[in-house]
């Protein structure tokens, strides 16, 4: 049995000198965790033993999470509450394991230069939720509760937001059909569950340029399906051709469209876009691409800096042509792309210090931290 020294919030419910300040550990955490409320954030004072530096995307459990049900005709959702961070019951029967109906998000909390913590664009993510949702035939929080959940479950967490320019909170909101269903239908209930891992850099290559494969056997999405919803189903399908590329040595995979094969969409994980001078151009969302935060954000920044922007249908062969490619999305930011091979031809990008992306991502990057001016309310101050 694993022993410590229990933390500030066992200490106050006990008293410095109860018997119960050496416990098990799991047996405190269940305890406690069935008397949080909204609003009551753990006073741990103890850092978390993280070296910082080499923070990548890998899951590491933190403090809490949030959780709501909705189980009512109106599919209206309870008050949540937060709770440590615990595995869930599911039943074998639940809506979401037997036909995937499941939506998630992901959004970030950043520690700013100044110390405050900080969130970015969060009700643009309740709002593609929303809209997930309706495609799934689900309930879903409104803007306001989604938001607060995920300010809460930041704050709950609050000791594992990395250091200024270390990396980042990420939180990933679920909503899950968690009622047992048999004949294919909206499951009778649904669970709406907050949770936050710190992270560093996506890929496994840092900030160094990406080595895209565009693979014209697989594809990410069809016309008419849930491509451009964040549903859970969209994500195993694409595990063989990303594992296919990277035994080849490529970072990831860049699709095309089912129907044609010939235009480009998205990355596994994130949006591309292409810079010819002083145009900028990405894939038109019409159903098969997801339309990325990170995404719309930069297509505004890029527009403030003077770049001509324009969504349409963008073809794999003016891959050859572009002079700077890159990728965007919550989890990999802004990151540059090296190399993209089409068709058996290997095409290289210079990397240069002054691409266009990284004047981008620096716009962004310090309209997040708050040394640049956010004329577009798009950062919620949570601390």
């Amino acid at each position: 049995m694993i022993q410590r020294a229990a933390p500030a919030y066992i200490r106050k419910l006990f008293g410095s000198s109860s018997p119960h300040l050496q416990v098990e550990c799991r047996y405190y955490t269940a305890q406690v965790a069935t008397s949080l409320r909204p609003g009551v954030y753990s006073d741990d004072e103890e850092c978390p033993v993280v070296d910082w530096d080499k923070l990548g995307f890998g899951f590491m459990p933190t403090d809490y999470m949030y959780i709501t049900k909705s189980c009512d005709v109106a599919g209206n959702f309870e008050k949540g509450q937060l709770n440590r961070y615990v595995n869930i019951q599911l039943s074998p029967s639940a809506g979401v394991l037997n036909y995937g109906q499941g939506l998630f998000e992901g959004t970030k909390a950043y520690r700013q230069d100044n110390g405050g913590l900080s969130l970015f664009r969060p009700r643009e993510n309740a709002i593609r939720m929303q809209i997930g949702a309706e495609r799934m035939c689900m309930p879903y929080p409104s803007t306001d509760q989604f938001v607060d959940a995920v300010k809460q479950t930041a704050l709950a967490n609050k000791r594992w937001i990395p250091p200024s320019g270390k990396g980042s909170l990420y939180i990933r909101p679920l909503l899950f059909g968690s009622g047992s269903i048999l004949g294919l239908a909206p499951a009778p209930e649904y669970t709406f569950l907050v949770y936050a891992c710190p992270v560093g850099n996506y890929f496994k290559e840092g900030t160094a340029p990406l080595n895209l494969y565009v693979d014209e056997d697989f594809h990410r999405a069809s016309r008419g399906g849930a491509g451009g919803v964040k549903s859970i189903t969209n994500y195993a399908p694409v595990l063989r051709a990303i594992r296919n590329a990277r035994e080849r040595g490529f970072s990831d995979v860049l699709y095309l469209d089912s129907v044609n094969k010939r235009y480009i969409e998205e990355v596994s994980s994130c949006n591309i876009f292409l810079v010819k001078g002083r145009l900028i151009s990405t894939p038109i969302a019409c159903g098969t691409i997801l339309e990325g935060v990170t995404r719309k954000s930069i297509m505004d920044i890029a527009i403030d800096l003077g770049y001509q922007v324009e969504e349409r249908l963008v073809e794999a062969d003016e891959l050859i042509s572009a002079d700077e490619v890159f990728c965007t999305g919550t989890a990999v930011g802004v990151a540059p792309v090296g190399s993209i091979t089409y068709k058996g031809q290997r095409i290289d990008y210079k990397i240069k210090s002054e691409l266009v992306c990284k004047k981008l991502y620096s716009t962004l990057v310090g309209i997040q931290k708050g040394h640049i001016e956010d004329k577009r309310d798009w950062i919620v101050d949570i601390e």
